[in-house]
């Protein structure tokens, strides 16, 4: 599974509230929520960001409320992955709940620039840095957890399984 874009670099301890802030959780819309997206911290991101474009971030990202919002307005701008050192553990799991991949590439992070270019294969856990020619390496994802990302997210993919199975 590949996926890249443009890069959008930020630092350590991102939080929940800086990626959508509170006043924006009236709504679960994806698109409403994506032009509100890094707001407070980058007024202009939801204008800039492109869809299959990937985040890059310090460590901790995602730390704060467990709320689903930031992840769903990630998703909503066009992000189709976040690198980042570490991640905050419930924001990790709403992510890939709806089929947002989070890659942990302290590597990546340290070498990436603003603007640089990046293919992420999910299936061998390796991050190609286009503009500067360079390869990181990550876990890969297994094949269970690709078909869920490409699915869009667990409901969705149980959705799938559960009409395989004849179940729906």
């Amino acid at each position: 599974m590949l996926m890249g874009g443009k890069v959008h670099i930020y630092g350590d301890h991102i939080d929940t509230d800086i990626i959508i802030a509170a006043r924006y959780l009236v709504t679960f819309d994806e698109k409403e929520l994506a032009r509100h997206c890094m707001e407070d911290l980058d007024a202009g991101f939801a204008q800039r960001v492109q869809a299959g474009d990937v985040m890059v971030a310090g460590r901790n990202f995602g730390c704060g409320s467990s709320r689903e919002h930031a992840p769903i307005a990630l998703k909503g701008a066009g992000i189709s992955c976040v690198i980042a050192k570490s991640f905050a553990r419930i924001f990790y799991r709403n992510a890939l709940n709806i089929g947002l991949p989070m890659l942990e590439c302290p590597e990546a992070v340290d070498r990436i620039q603003p603007g640089d270019e990046i293919q992420v294969d999910l299936a061998r856990g390796v991050i190609y840095n286009r503009t500067r020619g360079e390869t990181y390496t990550t876990v890969p994802y297994p094949e269970f957890m690709q078909k869920l990302i490409a699915a869009g997210g667990l409901v969705p993919y149980t959705r799938a399984k559960l009409q395989e199975a004849g179940h729906a």
